[in-house]
């Protein structure tokens, strides 16, 4: 089965900045995909690339199998789309943003109301159908934007940070709808700054970096392949003792303010040699996560 997107040496630039440098994708239908990145890594510009919101600079992409240049419109007819901002009309109650929201794709009254009244059910907003927009919960709002891209039945559904904010049941109940969204073969393209979120939910990922492509596959492997197995986290505030056990053994290790880790898939092994040497500097080990290889990639600095 053909891609449902796919990008070929594709190009953004604002000026001389280059926002997107030449990245290739392919998302395949009914995928999760997700593009992880710092902020000012691309993502929301590859994104708006995709919904036809931002042309391209140079390169190919495609959407369902037709060129962005030239079928925006058409695109934007197949796909749904949910910010990251909260673009709500304030004036309206909830049912109502989604039934004037219809209107953008000429779906009928009387269509709308039933799809509107489907999709309050499905993200669990029904009490609520006739409640002003100020007075909904932040999570109620995200679950209202979700509901309002989904009300074209899209192809494609773009997800930008769709849990922001969110407490653990909130997101858990969008995390659900997802799964059951992809359950009936729905393309999901997903952006999130939570590593747990893309780990559990996502088939494949990219991580980007100014504009580019670092490591594309499945979450599981890409742990396996950028990180290993274990980390093996050695707490030591002031002093660099450890730091130097690990250098003159030859090991890399990462350090921030307070502690170093060591990326292995043999840290049991390392840890009792280190506190055999080192009984009295505290160390731990744990299950190597996606966020350990995004960090390893991307640094720990922060991004603004």
């Amino acid at each position: 089965m053909p891609p449902v997107v796919v990008a070929r040496d594709l190009v953004k630039k604002y000026g001389d900045l280059v926002a997107v440098d030449h990245i290739d994708l392919a998302i395949g239908k009914g995928e999760i995909f997700g593009l992880l990145g710092p902020n000012g890594a691309g993502k929301s510009t590859a994104i708006k690339m995709i919904q036809c919101v931002s042309p391209t600079t140079s390169g190919r992409l495609e959407v369902l199998g037709m060129d962005v240049r030239s079928d925006g419109k058409e695109i934007k007819r197949r796909i749904g789309v949910a910010p990251q901002e909260n673009n709500l009309d304030p004036d309206f109650d909830v049912i109502r943003n989604l039934t004037s929201y219809a209107r953008y794709f000429d779906i009928p009254q009387d269509v709308a109301r039933r799809r509107a009244d489907d999709l309050l059910k499905f993200m669990q907003l029904t009490e609520k159908k006739d409640t002003m927009i100020e007075q909904l919960s932040g999570g109620m709002k995200r679950r209202l934007i979700v509901a309002r891209a989904l009300i074209n039945d899209p192809e494609i559904i773009i997800l930008d940070e769709p849990t922001t904010g969110l407490d653990p049941q909130a997101r858990h109940l969008i995390w659900e709808r997802i799964r059951q969204l992809q359950r009936e073969d729905k393309t999901i393209i997903l952006t999130t700054h939570y590593m747990d979120e893309a780990e559990q939910l996502c088939d494949r990922l990219v991580i980007m970096e100014r504009g580019r492509v670092l490591v594309e596959g499945l979450p599981k492997q890409l742990i396996a392949d950028v990180v290993g197995d274990c980390v093996m986290e050695v707490i030591e505030p002031d002093g660099d003792v450890a730091d130097r056990y690990f250098r003159n053994a030859g090991m890399k290790v990462e350090r921030s303010a307070d502690r170093l880790y060591v990326y292995s898939n043999e840290c049991k092994t390392i840890n009792q040699e280190f506190r055999n040497a080192h009984p009295d500097i505290y160390s731990t080990i744990r299950p190597a996560t996606l966020e350990d290889v995004f960090l390893k990639l991307t640094g720990r600095g922060l991004r603004e």
